[in-house]
């Protein structure tokens, strides 16, 4: 069975982040966990995909207030 994977660059490309933030999150030992081979690092995309369901917050809307606008004179 072959285990689909993302470069640093293929996901910072995903997120739109830089790849110097996922290095960082590597060093600090944040973020998602990834497979390193040789110098090479790899995510699984099961685990990516897991980590952005895990970190997707959602906003709760209220019913527009309304806000009496200063006259002017």
């Amino acid at each position: 069975m072959h285990t689909p994977y993302l470069s640093q660059s293929q996901l910072s490309d995903r997120w739109h982040i830089s790849p110097k933030t996922l290095e960082r999150w590597r060093w600090l030992n944040q973020g998602l966990p990834y497979v390193k081979i040789g110098n090479r690092i790899l995510y699984r995309v099961e685990d990516v995909e897991m980590f952005e369901a895990q970190n997707t917050q959602t906003v709760e809307t209220s019913p527009p207030v309304n806000v009496p606008r200063k006259r002017r004179p």
